[in-house]
């Protein structure tokens, strides 16, 4: 009877003490990661899904500014084909280069929209107003998404660094903390337009 009730007291105290060494928590919030960097992804595939109707729309009245259209075709490529999964959000050079292709794609699409403000008729074309609203508002998706997850990343770092979670995180779990979503070093340099140049 005694062991009995000693054996409940300790399993008791078990579950307790599990309770507040965050076990779940930090477990709960890297799924929060894991949503969050999906949701951007999400946000990224939307706009390479945009960007081919876009080329299209460009090129049946800019023709001959090849360069920046195959400029864009080729960054959208290498942003599409360059992947991050969740367990590598903690590898900061695999995130790098994600990040690097995908900043490649945002300084393309920039170099774009500056050739199309040469081009009246492309701006006045509905086709392709529709396409750069729709694109508008990803690119607010994105800062959205990008930021939903740098905060997820935020509390799941400080969760397993603060005590006694990190202790918890060091016997049992062992999860490793996740890079954040770095701006495009390029983005802070805004792409150079030229009135002077005639078409």
């Amino acid at each position: 009877m005694i062991k009995r009730i000693v054996s409940t007291l300790l399993a008791l105290v078990a579950v307790l003490s599990l309770a507040g060494c965050g076990y779940n928590s930090m477990q709960q919030q890297e799924e929060e990661v894991f949503a969050a960097w999906g949701n951007l992804e999400a946000a990224l595939q939307r706009r390479a899904d945009l960007i081919p109707n876009l080329v299209q729309t460009v090129k049946g009245a800019a023709a001959h500014e090849k360069d920046t259209l195959q400029a864009v075709v080729e960054a959208r490529a290498k942003a599409t084909q360059t992947r991050i999964s969740p367990d590598m959000l903690g590898d900061k050079q695999a995130l790098a280069r994600f990040q690097a292709a995908q900043g490649g794609l945002s300084s393309a699409l920039s170099r774009l929209m500056v050739v199309v403000e040469r081009y009246p008729q492309i701006k006045a074309n509905q086709n392709f107003l529709g396409l750069q609203h729709q694109l508008e508002g990803t690119e607010n998706r994105i800062a959205v998404a990008r930021k939903r997850y740098n905060d997820a990343v935020k509390a799941f770092n400080f969760s397993i660094r603060k005590f006694p979670n990190s202790l918890t995180n060091s016997v049992v779990l062992h999860l490793e903390r996740k890079e954040f979503y770095q701006a495009d070093p390029a983005a802070r340099n805004a792409p150079e337009v030229d009135f002077g140049a005639s078409s």
